[in-house]
């Protein structure tokens, strides 16, 4: 999965894709780079963010998806956590929705519900704002199994067909948290649904490598070869021709996909 950040203020590329053309140019790199998904978000969600407007969102992400619906061989999925901006983008030519608030609210489920389009419910512990200020768990890979499992359970009910879950690397946890978590992602994928996993670029690898955002490739590689190997279904990347690469040598290794 390919990420599109359609902002100022994402933690590592804000402002490098406003406008359309711009965007359509990335997406057709990255889908040539051999992402199967592209993620469009109009909203950043790093630790300290505190959202944007309805309108703001709508006025970010509707033209880029416009842009790109008729575009061969892209997947769109909207990276949002608002009823209203998931059935927009929907309508508008995307084709899934991944909430980094698990499905928690009601108006959610229902929207992708009667939409009939497939879901990502992410795990976080918090807001965005106030996620990472002093992230407690007595069990973190228990406590997130049962709440994802919570989020499968509360999807099924209101009519979700296809949903994928997400543990949520960086939202409301320490970098012990993550590293537990990632180990782990086979008691996450017992639950019977994929696990999609998003640790691209993000604050833990920066500081067990001590390098930078722009510095952080090789140690976000490593963590997509090995969260295949524990399971992951899906990888979430800024990087994608050296993502794939590592995802298909993974893949041969765990799955024994020599065919790439």
């Amino acid at each position: 999965m390919g990420i599109l950040n359609v902002t100022p203020d994402s933690f590592s590329d804000g402002g490098e894709h406003v406008d359309p053309a711009t965007c359509l140019a990335y997406a057709r790199r990255m889908r040539d780079e051999g992402a199967d998904l592209i993620d469009v978000g109009g909203e950043s969600t790093r630790p300290g963010s505190r959202g944007v407007p309805l309108e703001v969102e709508l006025q970010r992400v509707l033209p880029v998806i416009r842009a790109l619906a008729d575009e061969p061989g892209l997947v769109l999925s909207i990276d949002t956590s608002k009823p209203g901006v998931a059935e927009a983008a929907i309508r508008t030519g995307a084709h899934l929705v991944n909430d980094v608030t698990g499905l928690r609210e009601a108006a959610m489920r229902d929207t992708v519900a009667r939409l009939r389009v497939p879901a990502i419910a992410m795990h976080m512990q918090g807001t965005p704002e106030t996620m990472q200020r002093d992230p407690r768990y007595g069990d973190v890979v228990a406590e997130v199994r049962d709440a994802l499992g919570e989020a499968l359970d509360r999807a099924h009910a209101a009519g979700i067909g296809e949903i994928a879950l997400d543990p949520g690397i960086g939202f409301g946890k320490t970098d012990a948290h993550n590293l537990e978590l990632l180990r782990n992602l086979g008691t996450l994928r017992a639950l019977g649904a994929p696990v999609v996993v998003g640790s691209s670029r993000k604050g833990f690898i920066g500081r067990i490598l001590d390098v930078p955002v722009d510095e952080r490739l090789e140690g976000n590689l490593a963590v997509t070869a090995l969260a295949i190997q524990a399971g992951a279904d899906v990888i979430r990347v800024h990087d994608v021709a050296p993502s794939v690469r590592a995802a298909r040598m993974a893949d041969a290794w765990v799955r024994g996909r020599a065919d790439g």
